[in-house]
């Protein structure tokens, strides 16, 4: 897997972008919401990315923030949602305010997005709604998406298959400007395993 990649931008054509990597130029295909972040071409960039491997390609998509990653790989994870509708999601609106969406079950925002209809947007409101990060599931009005060491530590969780309410009560009171991702993680798991 190629977490991330780092080097020089070479070309942009939405939704494809070059960036030159020691001399190989990686073809990445990226939302519109990193586009806006990517600086000049010629300028140093670095991308976190998702190898998707089909039968007939291997494509690579770059993102300029873990939750961007994080949304993309949690949408591709809902039944009937491809490559193609995740990038619309990001393309279409931030992580943040698609977690609003899913929290505040506002299906019509969500049709906004090309390719999301009636039925896709409340497929994504039943099945993303285990997946809201801690800041989304302690409800209306309380703030960003989790980034840094948290968001990562959220992240990480998920992946191993915890779920977001469960995440949100592994991590509670841990300090979070004094420990690391690593830390967060193995401290959380050391309480489901105490407990």
């Amino acid at each position: 897997m190629i977490g991330f990649l780092k080097g020089t931008l070479a070309a942009k054509r939405p939704p494809w972008l070059t960036l030159d990597v020691a001399g190989v130029g990686y073809e990445i295909e990226a939302p519109m919401s990193t586009f806006y972040q990517l600086p000049d071409i010629g300028s140093p960039a670095k991308l976190v990315t998702h190898l998707l491997v089909r039968d007939d390609a291997h494509v690579l998509y770059g993102f300029s923030s873990e939750p961007e990653r994080e949304l993309f790989r949690n949408l591709l994870k809902v039944s009937g949602i491809g490559a193609r509708i995740a990038l619309g999601v990001l393309s279409g609106m931030s992580a943040e305010a698609f977690y609003r969406c899913v929290r505040d079950r506002d299906a019509l925002s969500l049709t906004r997005v090309p390719g999301v209809g009636r039925k896709t947007a409340e497929r994504l409101l039943v099945e993303m709604s285990d997946r809201l990060p801690e800041a989304m599931d302690r409800g209306p009005g309380t703030g960003q998406v989790p980034v840094g060491s948290e968001g990562e530590a959220h992240g990480a969780l998920l992946a191993l298959g915890y779920k977001s309410g469960e995440i949100v009560r592994m991590l509670k009171d841990l300090d979070m400007t004094q420990l690391s991702t690593e830390e967060l993680i193995r401290e959380a798991l050391r309480r489901v395993h105490r407990g």
